[in-house]
């Protein structure tokens, strides 16, 4: 794909949604790095009806951590794998307050040593958090990244290296967003929504489906 077409995409998608954001509710860094660290293999809207009761009772890292993780569990037990992301939320409170004064530290290596906490989830809130022109990958923009061909790679990594180094700058700090909700809503796994996708002209997947 060339540069004019991927910027077309990009000023698309903008247009379409200038001031994007995470589905996943929160009202603090801290709030946002629990509710990512939950939505490993999960939906947003299953972590979103978990912290609507787990965060007005828990708020900070300090609250948290007094529930124990047994009394997270208890918040959390609707959502997958949730045995071992109590352990992790708690263990990331404990580091939290003993180390950071119960604040989220904006740096990656700060973030990547949490438990739980990956490169992916340091980028999600280095990025919505922060501001900072990071590109986190999950499933979504994998598939539209390499579907769309704006930016193949085949895996995770080598397309958020890719997305990097072609997406203009003032397009970096928003980018994320806009793909995983297209991918979310447009570009769907099974069936993509073509006839529907603001951006269908530009597209370079073969196998277009009309709906």
């Amino acid at each position: 794909m060339n540069k004019d077409k991927r910027y077309q995409i990009l000023s698309r998608l903008r247009d379409n949604n200038p001031n994007p954001t995470t589905e996943l509710e929160y009202e603090s860094p801290f709030q946002l790095l629990i509710a990512v660290l939950l939505s490993a293999q999960a939906t947003d809207v299953g972590v979103n009806k978990a912290t609507r009761k787990l965060f007005p009772a828990a708020p900070t890292a300090e609250t948290m951590l007094a529930l124990g993780v047994d009394g997270i569990k208890d918040y959390i037990k609707t959502i997958g794998l949730f045995n071992s992301k109590a352990e992790n939320a708690y263990k990331t409170c404990k580091i939290l307050v003993e180390q950071y004064n119960g604040e989220v530290p904006e740096s990656r290596e700060a973030l990547e040593a949490l438990p739980g906490v990956g490169r992916k989830t340091a980028n999600v809130v280095l990025n919505t958090a922060f501001g900072w022109p990071t590109i986190a990958v999950d499933t979504h923009i994998y598939r539209v990244s390499n579907r769309t061909k704006l930016a193949p790679g085949k895996n995770v990594n080598e397309v958020e290296q890719k997305l990097l180094k072609v997406v203009p700058k003032e397009f970096k700090v928003d980018v994320h967003h806009w793909l995983i909700l297209h991918g979310r809503y447009t570009c769907v796994a099974r069936k993509p929504r073509c006839g529907s996708c603001i951006i269908e002209d530009l597209c370079e997947f073969k196998d277009k489906t009309s709906d």
